[in-house]
Formats: structure tokens, C-alpha cells, sequence
């Protein structure tokens, strides 16, 4: 009777622990990347993805466990099962929607040039004739200017890091730097002596990925971002860290008809009735 109830017992506890457990999304981040996630002085992890990947816990009704590790460990992370979902910026590509599911986009992927607060500002691409451009090393802005020099007629510079590539237009090496949209936001936010100019639209936009076989979480976390862009949520956030106000046609306000990117596999077309 002793062992019968002993088991009785076992059994209750794992059957009462279970929903709790089912309660808690699990994700990772590059805890590098600011200003969407970074450290605090407290050792916490803050920035606009934490901002956005809290309210999509608070509004499933869940608990958030964020991981702060490389970004090259968190597709393979997810796919193994280790996360839920990706909460770190992820770029929605043809290329990776072939093995994942992306969410409708929350923001905008696109190229800003950061100048001098005193320059003229560059209004178009045909402006940066005879000027140097600096650019991090290895990223998809480095591409663009060896792509693009000679067509419009630039140098460019390669540095170690962004903020050395910022640092050469505060001393006059370059004539504007070029980064990512939000990161250019964060650092004219931070550094008065710089401002945000010209922007390259790419038509590329971030979304949350999830596994391929898991439609409902994607749909579920999709319908939530949906329900933060009617009531502002993340326009309100991409200007309390990046320092800009997201244009009307931008995908921090924009709400696609179906769940996904469109244009991208893995979208679904159904249309979506909003439930906020």
C-alpha cells in the first residue's frame, strides 16, 4: 500500500509539473549584437529583441528562457530541438526558408549611412561620387560597396568593427559609414557627433524562425506580432532603441494577410483573422 501510494504521488507530481514546464518558450540570442541584444552592467540581457520576445511570451500566455550564446550555434540549436525558436535577428532569405519557418517580418533590413552631424547629408546614391565609404569587415555592407564603387564612383575602407568603421568618419578618414538600418539608428543615438542619412532599401526584412515542423508555434508567435503592430508595440520599441519611427509601409507596421514572408516558402496565404 506504502509503495502504491508512493507512486500514486510520483505520478500526480510529474502530471502537475508538466503544464508548467509546457509554459516556457525556449530561445537564444547573440548577446553581442546591440542594440538588439546586449549586456547590461547587471549581466542581463536587454536590447529590442528581448523587449519583442517578452511581450510575445507575455501575450502567449508563457514563460521566456533566452540564451545568450553565438549566432552561429542557434540554427543548428533550434533544429536540434534546443530552442523553440530563433529570437535573434534573422534575416528572411530564399535560402533559409527552405529549411525553416519564418514569421511575417517585425522590421525592415536595410543599409543606412551614418555621417557627420555637420556633413550636407547624402540624398542619393549618385551623391557618393569621389567620397570614402567605410565598411566592417565581412559583412553584407563590405559586399555592397565592392559591388557598387565603381558603378557609383566611391572608395571604400574595410574595418575591424563597426564601431571602427563609425570612428573613421568621426576622424575624417571616410565620409560616411554604411551598416544595417537599426544598428546605424542605435549608434547616431548614442553618439551626437554622427547622424543617419541615406537608406538602400533591400526588400529584405527580419523574422522569427521556427522549426519546419512546427506550423502552429510559427502561427501562434505570428499572430501575436500581428496583434503588436495594430496596437504600436513595436513601432513604440524600434523608437526607444534604434531612435527612428517606422515608416507606414514598414514591416515594424505592416501586417501581411497570411502567416510568414510572403513571396518566401513556407508562407501561408490563408487569410488570418486577427485574434488579440
Amino acid at each position: 500500500m506504502t509503495a502504491l501510494r508512493l507512486c500514486l504521488g510520483l505520478i500526480l507530481t510529474a502530471l502537475s509539473a508538466a503544464p508548467a514546464a509546457a509554459q516556457a518558450l525556449r530561445t537564444g540570442v547573440d548577446a553581442t549584437f546591440p542594440p538588439h541584444a546586449m549586456r547590461a552592467l547587471g549581466g542581463q540581457i536587454q536590447g529590442f529583441n528581448i523587449d519583442l520576445g517578452n511581450e510575445l511570451a507575455r501575450r502567449l500566455g508563457k514563460k521566456l528562457e533566452i540564451e545568450g550564446t553565438e549566432f552561429s550555434g542557434l540554427i543548428p540549436g533550434l533544429n536540434a530541438g534546443k530552442y523553440d525558436f530563433v529570437l535573434a535577428v534573422v534575416t528572411a532569405t530564399p535560402e533559409r526558408a527552405k529549411a525553416m519557418l519564418f514569421t511575417e517580418g517585425y522590421l525592415n533590413q536595410d543599409f543606412t549611412f551614418v555621417e557627420k552631424r555637420t556633413a550636407p547629408g547624402i540624398k542619393a546614391l549618385e551623391d557618393l561620387k569621389g567620397k570614402t565609404i567605410s565598411v566592417n569587415k565581412g559583412s553584407a555592407y563590405e559586399a555592397w560597396a565592392r559591388n557598387n564603387g565603381e558603378k557609383y564612383g566611391f572608395k571604400f575602407d574595410v574595418y575591424g568593427t563597426n564601431a571602427d568603421a563609425v570612428q573613421a568618419v568621426q576622424a575624417g578618414r571616410a565620409d560616411a559609414s554604411l551598416a544595417g538600418n537599426t544598428v546605424a539608428g542605435w549608434v547616431a543615438k548614442q553618439n551626437q557627433a554622427v547622424k543617419t542619412t541615406y537608406t538602400i532599401k533591400t526588400g529584405l526584412v527580419t523574422a522569427l524562425a521556427f522549426r519546419s515542423d512546427n506550423k502552429a508555434g510559427r502561427d501562434a508567435a505570428s499572430m501575436a506580432l500581428k496583434c503588436m503592430k495594430k496596437d504600436g508595440f513595436i513601432a513604440k520599441a524600434a523608437e526607444k532603441w534604434f531612435g527612428f519611427k517606422p515608416a507606414a509601409d514598414d514591416a515594424a507596421v505592416v501586417i501581411a494577410p497570411g502567416h510568414g514572408v510572403p513571396g518566401l516558402e513556407g508562407y501561408d496565404a490563408t487569410p488570418a483573422a486577427l485574434k488579440c
